[in-house]
């Protein structure tokens, strides 16, 4: 077990967002919390990584709990959050972006990167502004590769992006996977999730309300439609 999250309660000032999620990640699986908007899957995120410290709630990395470390120190162990906003620098060209990034002990070099982000090759003297939505969320995931992660969290990647983008992106992500990082994935399209995801968790106003296999998932559409709304034959 790589991540294991018990219990963890988090707060946006007197709001009690996140009310007890519990989970866990495997070696070299991806699993996606699944919800609809407000449910609190990108708050568990900042929870992990400690933007939002959980209180009360354990969070256990590797072996070692980290609730509680300032958030540069939770990221120095390689939990990695790639933001829906994304946070690359638009006055920096894709190739400043990539390598500010770079640890020296990280597994992943420019060579590395571009052949998973090939576009990013040919765009790589271009500053961060001039690219389109699709090829900055390919840059703020490369850069994430560029910082050594042990476990990548993506929320949102591929929304609001044209369907050949998306299934360009979902490559990607394939290709990050057989690497045997573990990735936490929160998304909206369904369809994603399930080309991509091991397992998944749903939450609903703060709690994991159910947790299968990608397999049990795909079968269960009464999870879908009562947690999700939607049908994903439909």
């Amino acid at each position: 077990m790589i991540l294991q999250i018990e219990d963890v309660h988090g707060y946006y000032g007197k709001s009690h967002i996140l009310q007890g999620v519990s989970l866990q990640v495997d070696a070299g699986e991806v699993i996606t919390l699944l919800g609809r908007n407000g449910a609190g899957k990108t708050t568990t995120l900042k929870s992990i990584v400690g933007v939002v410290p959980p209180a009360p709630g354990r969070v256990v990395f590797e072996g070692q709990e980290v609730a509680g470390l300032p958030p540069h120190k939770i990221a120095a162990r390689g939990l990695c959050l790639v933001p829906e906003h994304r946070g690359i620098f638009k006055l920096l060209t894709v190739e400043e972006n990539l390598t500010m990034a770079a640890r020296r002990e990280s597994a992943w070099g420019l060579e590395d990167v571009y052949q998973i982000f090939p576009r990013l090759k040919e765009r790589r003297k271009n500053g961060g502004g001039q690219l389109s939505g699709g090829e900055q969320q390919m840059l703020a995931i490369a850069r994430a590769l560029m910082n050594n992660p042990r476990l990548l969290m993506l929320d949102e990647p591929v929304e609001g992006l044209a369907p050949v983008i998306v299934d360009e992106i979902v490559a990607q992500i394939k290709l990050i996977k057989a690497t045997g990082i573990p990735i936490i994935l929160v998304e909206q399209n369904l369809e994603v999730c399930t080309q991509l995801a091991d397992r998944h968790y749903i939450i609903e106003q703060g709690r994991v309300v159910y947790s299968g296999s990608n397999a049990e998932f795909l079968a269960d559409d009464g999870v879908k439609d009562r947690y999700l709304g939607v049908n994903l034959a439909a």
